[in-house]
């Protein structure tokens, strides 16, 4: 049985009932879970959480637990960027070192646009970062946003030259958080807080610093083995920012919906270069079951099964999360999982299809 916390008044029937089936034994009372939201042109119609936030406080998951959204981050990190231009104050063409100056010569054609759509180039920060001590508490030797700066102006060329391949690079959106507190003078953080959450009313959704920032109603993130469950919630790599860094819940997700649905934030012809996929030499993105794809800003951009979407995963020590927006049909779907043992893009597409013809039921 399910360890589920009904988070609507609405009762499983139809879609909705179908909807739960999917999540059926996939997790167990008192077990690590996940919260799922499918919203229909606008309205909520499905929200529901299974299993519990942590092992210590065993809080039941439910709508406004907040959850690592990993690479879910980027959406935000490149609507950051999309603002400032809006703004005047930085260009997509402009170079990398138009922003850091001191930066190597391979950052001269090293774009922001570049960094957007990860055609940039730039080195895997995982792959230069020393190997973890593991003597050391795991929150002291982890690699801030600096750290990565640091560690690419230390490499004299990039991976390839810019706008030849595309490669996934979380170094290019760590690079673009600082980029927007550069630009902006202020901490990325407190720049997605007062342009982002706090005007679309997300107002329990974070870039977390620890010690700086507190993530209210947290979920820790778990992953099992043969000895059982452990809290596997941090890694070297879990206090960089641009990247992955942000918390949300459902119900602050929700509301990043009607944003992108009413073009509230961004307009529409701000927001179509996100949307628009790239295309350079070396081939089509990749999307995470290896298969070509497609991306723009901060999102994949291909469709599936013929239905136009924007979407994008996210993966980290103990976390899986995933927002499929079908935007042609109205449909989204979010899934946030705090165990590693989740499929949560899967899980999202085959929620999505008990919606697909059946009506708002």
């Amino acid at each position: 049985m399910l360890a589920v916390a009904a988070l609507s008044a609405c009762r499983p029937a139809g879609a909705r009932g179908r909807v739960d089936a999917v999540l059926a034994g996939l997790t167990s009372p008192g077990e690590p879970g996940a919260a799922v939201l499918v919203r229909k042109d606008g309205r909520t119609v499905f929200e529901r959480g299974y299993g519990i936030a942590d092992f210590r406080t065993k809080q039941p998951i439910d709508g406004q637990t907040n959850f690592r959204l990993a690479s879910v981050t980027k959406q935000f990190t490149a609507a950051a960027v999309m603002l400032l231009v809006r703004d005047g104050k930085l260009r997509y063409e402009d170079r990398l070192t138009d922003v850091f100056p001191d930066f190597p010569a391979y950052g001269r054609v090293v774009t922001i646009r570049h960094l957007l759509n990860h055609t940039s180039g730039l080195p895997d920060y995982e792959d230069l970062m020393p190997p973890a001590d593991p003597s050391q508490p795991i929150e002291e030797i982890q690699i801030t946003d600096a750290g990565v700066l640091d560690l690419l102006k230390k490499k004299a060329a990039g991976g390839f030259p810019a706008g030849t391949r595309w490669a996934y690079s979380n170094s290019g959106y760590v690079v673009l958080g600082l980029v927007v507190a550069e630009v902006s003078g202020r901490p990325f953080p407190e720049f997605l807080r007062d342009r982002i959450f706090l005007p679309l009313g997300m107002t329990d959704t974070l870039a977390y610093v620890r010690g700086g920032s507190e993530v209210r109603r947290r979920a820790y993130g778990h992953t099992k083995d043969a000895g059982g469950w452990r809290e596997t919630d941090q890694s070297p790599t879990s206090a960089t920012l641009g990247d992955g860094g942000v918390y949300s819940s459902l119900e602050d997700l929700a509301k990043w919906d009607d944003a992108l649905r009413l073009h509230t934030l961004l307009s529409e012809s701000e927001m179509r270069p996100a949307l628009e996929p790239v295309s350079v030499p070396g081939g089509p993105p990749v999307g995470p079951d290896g298969a070509p794809a497609a991306y723009g800003f901060g999102w994949f951009v291909d469709p599936w099964k013929g239905r136009p979407r924007m979407w994008h995963y996210g993966e980290t020590v103990g976390f899986r999360t995933a927002v499929q927006r079908f935007t042609q049909d109205g449909l989204t779907v979010v899934v946030l999982a705090n165990r590693a043992d989740f499929d949560a893009a899967g899980l999202a597409l085959r929620a999505a299809e008990t919606y697909w013809g059946s009506g708002r039921n």
